[in-house]
């Protein structure tokens, strides 16, 4: 399902739900920010309080994030966490994939190839 998209055709985010039996990915396309973020801690949180075990977001079309995205997902682990879940993340562009080997979030979060290797791991 997409759950919407933000802003102008050069700052938008649109976020899409995959069923993957007691799994879901959740694949944020766009530049995750300030002005987008609500649109990902929804269905996160969605997938977290239906009690999905495990949560992969799948950032293979994630072009851009800032501390306000990185906040969403550290939040979302957080609560996951808490509700005996796990948040993974797969598939990151170098760009994002930087952000969190500058701030140390890739140390607590477990980082995949793709989100076939996140489903099965």
């Amino acid at each position: 399902m997409d759950r919407g998209t933000v802003g102008s055709t050069s700052r938008r985010l649109s976020v899409e739900v995959r069923s993957h039996g007691a799994s879901a990915v959740v694949i944020p396309a766009g530049e995750l920010d300030h002005h987008t973020a609500e649109l990902l801690r929804e269905p996160l949180e969605a997938c977290i309080d239906e009690g999905r075990t495990r949560v992969v977001v799948d950032c293979s079309q994630l072009e851009f994030c800032d501390s306000t995205g990185l906040n969403v997902l550290l939040g979302a682990r957080l609560k996951a966490e808490a509700a005996g879940s796990e948040i993974h993340l797969s598939g990151m562009l170098p760009v994002v994939a930087r952000v969190f080997e500058i701030t140390g979030a890739e140390s607590v979060f477990t980082v995949h190839e793709d989100v076939e290797s996140a489903l099965g791991d």
